[in-house]
């Protein structure tokens, strides 16, 4: 199964969010707050029972219920939504807030945490990027294991030359880079590039890692560029998922590597 075939699987996979006995405005709310998702919110009244709450079910199944105060909660007031430390910083203390992937905020976590891919249906780069910082980060700062990142062209991967140079420098972290051949080549010290051939790698975006030996820390983003600058895809902590990515691009791409004349061979 490709990339591109991955994505579309998870893709069919569409969760649904029934809100119980709430305003109208809510199940609003909930249904713009889950636009760029693949989660359907359907709203629904019961003639007895409690107000305000909601199951999240997926493929015909129970996953979880939350009540709508606990969906709709968001970061107190001083409180920072999520932080991520960037790379060049992590030992340095220069800590900086951003937001995961657009999904920084607390609203709708309890359904999200509850997902092992979590499908997006309209990400920016400027999405993308965020969302690859916080994977990066994780490799970062466990410091173990492989990281396997794809940047569609050379072009591209030439912009982040400095960020994976550090993270390959890192001397028990194996980091890979994949792209396509358009492009100048970035000059590589300390890590791997693949150049593929093929239009998934072309028109893919993704982030994985493999946790460093711990099944916790595995966690992956892997998106399709469907229009220009539009990303469709999914993030997921699932290891089986995170191996199957890994797997499948080392055994896919593994022998494409760049060579130190900057050639590459296949």
């Amino acid at each position: 199964m490709s990339l591109i075939e991955l994505i579309a699987g998870v893709e069919a996979h569409e969760a649904t969010l029934t809100v119980f006995n709430a305003d109208p405005a809510v199940t609003d709310e909930l249904r713009e707050h889950f636009a760029d998702r693949n989660v359907r919110i359907v709203d629904d009244q019961t003639a007895s029972g409690p107000e305000e709450f909601a199951v999240l079910a997926r493929d015909g199944e129970f996953v979880t219920a939350v009540t709508v105060d606990e969906l709709l909660s968001r970061p107190g007031e001083g409180e920072t939504a999520a932080t991520g430390v960037g790379v060049a910083e992590s030992d340095e203390g220069g800590g900086e807030s951003r937001e995961r992937g657009g999904a920084g905020d607390r609203v709708g976590r309890p359904v999200l945490d509850h997902l092992d891919e979590t499908m997006f249906t309209s990400y920016s780069r400027e999405d993308m990027v965020a969302a690859s910082r916080e994977i990066e980060d994780r490799a970062w700062r466990v410091g173990d294991g492989e990281l396997h990142a794809g940047f569609q062209t050379l072009d591209v991967l030439t912009g982040e030359a400095d960020t994976y140079d550090l993270l390959g420098e890192k001397e028990r972290l194996d980091v890979h880079a994949y792209a396509a051949d358009e492009g100048d080549a970035p000059d590589v010290e300390h890590y791997t590039v693949h150049v593929g051939e093929t239009a998934e790698i072309r028109e893919t975006w993704f982030v994985a890692y493999d946790g460093g030996g711990y099944d916790e820390a595995k966690c992956a983003l892997l998106a399709e560029e469907r229009a220009p600058g539009e990303f469709y895809g999914f993030w997921s902590y699932d290891p089986e998922t995170v191996d199957y990515i890994i797997d499948y691009l080392t055994e896919r791409y593994g022998g494409s590597e760049q060579t130190d004349d900057g050639g590459a061979t296949v």
